[in-house]
């Protein structure tokens, strides 16, 4: 198989299946090696980086997926219905950034950073498929764990969850004393 039969049967693979494909799923279907399958990707990635395609090869985590490039949607709203955005409030934010960097997380672990009962945060993440169940905890009523999509690392815009920024201690410890002043002002302590 040559490069360019390589990448178009890659690029075949990844139109057709319109989600992400892992490269180890690349590699089985093209009975290819990693090293090529790599060298194909790459091939992709300059191909579709060229101003005059409106198509883009994005990477989430080990896995690839064919999209539209954003500067194209504007010509997809006018043949497409206008897709629903999802809003996300305060308390959806401050959830999902729980499940995303404590992942995988159970709905009463949520609760208990929180502070609050989070079952309609965590049921609504679910439905804009930024959160998904990732199993059961081997635990007394097995409840189940929480941790995001790709959906979600597409939203955000990031490759993997490795990309997420991280707070220096110094910020973490600034946020603990705003809060306990928060709560001393609220109880009027």
């Amino acid at each position: 198989m040559t490069k360019e039969q390589g990448a178009a049967a890659i690029e075949a693979i990844l139109f057709a299946m319109g989600d992400s494909v892992s490269v180890s799923a690349l590699c089985n279907a093209t009975d290819q090696d990693l090293a090529d399958v790599r060298e194909q990707i790459k091939y992709l990635k300059e191909k579709y980086g060229r101003e005059e395609s409106g198509i883009g090869l994005i990477e989430l985590e080990d896995s690839f997926q064919l999209c539209t490039k954003s500067e194209m949607y504007e010509y997809l709203i006018k043949v497409a219905k206008t897709p629903k955005k999802v809003v996300l409030t305060d308390a959806l934010m401050e959830t999902l950034s729980i499940i995303a960097y404590k992942q995988p997380i159970t709905r009463l672990d949520v609760e208990r950073i929180r502070g609050v009962n989070s079952d309609h945060a965590v049921n609504r993440l679910v439905e804009f498929n930024l959160v998904q169940e990732l199993g059961r905890l081997d635990a007394p009523g097995r409840p189940l764990l929480f941790g995001t999509t790709e959906q979600f690392l597409r939203s955000f815009g990031v490759k993997s969850l490795d990309e997420l920024p991280t707070l220096d201690a110094v910020r973490v410890e600034e946020f603990k004393q705003e809060a306990e002043q928060e709560i001393s002002v609220k109880l009027d302590i």
